[in-house]
């Protein structure tokens, strides 16, 4: 973890450059800089499924249409299964062409994306299978993604922990130079990074619904803080 020990400066302006009377004198802090870290972890509740169609033909529109009616029974069975209109989102759309070597076009592909948010994680295989089952040769699963829907008291408890953690560390720093810690000068959080999750082309026809293991999902909170050294005393 970096850490900074600042030194003493004083710096006053020239008198002669203000009629003689210094214009303000500036002193610096003796002060610790740390970094600490709190890590807590809960029971993922919610799923979301990257699911999608592929199609191809020779005409544009056709390849279309297969891509709609795809996605249109897809996306019937997972409004079935219990999930509301709020729950589901279109997502990378894409139509490309296929080519020969002379470069002619000999036909189009068309890719349209399903993000499927499942809240009841005892059911989210049942509901991926049914919606595979629905698209036919045509669906696609791309991955999925666990979370936590309100972590709010997770990352609570994890600001917490690393706060403690900074200070803990800044307590042995102030010892090991004979200072007392004195008080809080600043405070940041650092951002947390984005998780990518990753996932597999997947086509399955209808079967048995597939296993899944949400696991536990781990939640961090990291700060940097800044306490003054007071003065050794005598």
């Amino acid at each position: 973890m970096p850490v900074l020990v600042a030194l003493t400066s004083l710096v006053v302006l020239s008198s002669s450059l203000f009629g003689g009377r210094p214009a303000f004198a500036e002193q610096a802090v003796d002060s610790v800089l740390v970094t600490g870290t709190g890590e807590v972890s809960g029971e993922p509740d919610t799923l979301t499924a990257d699911l999608a169609v592929e199609t191809s033909a020779s005409a544009v529109d056709e390849a279309l249409d297969r891509a709609n009616a795809a996605a249109t029974r897809m996306r019937d069975a997972l409004v079935r299964a219990g999930l509301t209109r709020a729950d589901l989102q279109t997502s990378n759309v894409t139509v490309s062409s296929q080519r020969n070597d002379d470069g002619g076009v000999t036909g189009y592909t068309v890719g349209q994306g399903i993000t499927a948010t499942i809240r009841d994680l005892p059911r989210a295989g049942a509901v991926m299978s049914e919606a595979i089952a629905a698209g036919g040769d045509a669906a696609r699963l791309n991955g999925v993604r666990y979370a936590i829907e309100d972590d709010t008291a997770l990352l609570t408890e994890a600001r917490k922990q690393a706060f403690a953690d900074a200070r803990a560390r800044a307590e042995l720093y102030a010892r090991e130079a004979g200072r007392p810690l004195g008080r809080v000068i600043r405070l940041s959080e650092v951002p947390a990074g984005d998780v990518i999750p990753g996932g597999r082309d997947y086509r399955a026809g209808a079967g048995a619904p597939m296993p899944i293991e949400p696991g536990r999902q781990r939640l961090t909170a990291t700060v940097t803080v800044e306490w003054a050294l007071e003065p050794a005393s005598v």
